[in-house]
């Protein structure tokens, strides 16, 4: 492969990452049948996911780890370990719990700090898909440009590849269903928590990270033989999978919620009815 220098390497890579990742949003943007979300307002939420979300998450998983990991060196033992994200079972705490909570609550607040632009309930997942593809498009490019630095452009490259069909899609549709969910509590005036919803939106993260890192399980298991040599390629065929299923989901809310809001109308949600007046006796004529 030609020889790139680091500018130009760099510059390459944050193409190839950014590409798919708002090939993505054209296509969650398009799901909306009902006055389509303009690509300004979108494109503010992709760039918040890129460049907000991603250095709050790093700064605070950061803290988490460091605070971890010195009171696990300060008080050692099986109890503390898995706060060590030097070992392999603190390394799986962090991916499977740490960083779900994390960056789902750091893409979470891009969404509500956009819900003044819901004007339908469908506003909210393109919303979240938004923040969501912004997250996984950086931390994208930054594992592809850590691969460029180990072992050059091609792995870069490849690192890049296989993140954009899985690991991209994710972010995608986790915070599109958070922002279901805050557009269901703005048009339900508050009456739909979103507790729940940033809840499962933890979880398939989690479930993704769990599908990814069965490698690492597999050796924390004992199992290093047999399926094992086949480890890698299940986990990145169920990831990938995984992935396309949920942004499918995500764009299911979509469809689902892409009414007119004066059409509207959800369980948890009465509108105050107030009877109607009597009509007033006409006043008596007096008789010339």
């Amino acid at each position: 492969m030609t020889d790139y220098s680091g500018v130009e390497a760099f510059a390459v890579l944050i193409l190839v990452a950014l590409a798919p990742a708002l090939i993505y949003l054209a296509w969650v943007r398009k799901t909306e049948r009902y006055m389509t979300e303009g690509w300004r307002p979108i494109l503010n939420a992709f760039f918040y996911g890129a460049l907000g979300a991603t250095a709050i998450a790093a700064l605070i998983e950061g803290i988490l780890l460091g605070l971890g990991t010195s009171f696990s060196q300060a008080y050692p033992g099986p109890d503390t370990a898995i706060l060590d994200s030097s070992t392999t079972i603190g390394a799986l705490f962090l991916v499977l719990v740490i960083a779900p909570f994390v960056e789902e609550a750091v893409k979470a607040w891009g969404v509500i700090g956009s819900s003044d632009q819901f004007r339908l309930v469908a506003d909210g997942p393109v919303f979240g898909a938004s923040v969501g593809l912004g997250f996984g498009f950086f931390e994208t490019f930054l594992y592809g440009f850590s691969g460029f630095l180990i072992g050059g452009l091609a792995l870069g490259l490849e690192i890049i590849l296989i993140r954009s069909l899985s690991s991209v899609l994710m972010h995608g549709s986790t915070t599109a269903v958070f922002g279901y969910g805050q557009a269901m509590k703005v048009f339900t005036n508050g009456q739909t928590k979103t507790g729940g919803y940033y809840l499962t939106a933890v979880a398939m993260h989690s479930l993704f990270n769990l599908i990814a890192s069965l490698p690492a399980i597999f050796v924390l298991v004992g199992i290093t033989t047999g399926i094992y040599d086949y480890a890698t390629y299940i986990s990145l065929a169920l990831a990938m999978a995984f992935s396309f299923l949920a942004i499918e989901y995500a764009r299911v809310l979509i469809h689902r919620s892409d009414v007119p809001p004066d059409t509207f109308v959800h369980a948890k949600y009465k509108a105050p009815t107030v009877a109607p007046k009597a009509p007033r006796a006409p006043p008596a004529r007096e008789s010339p």
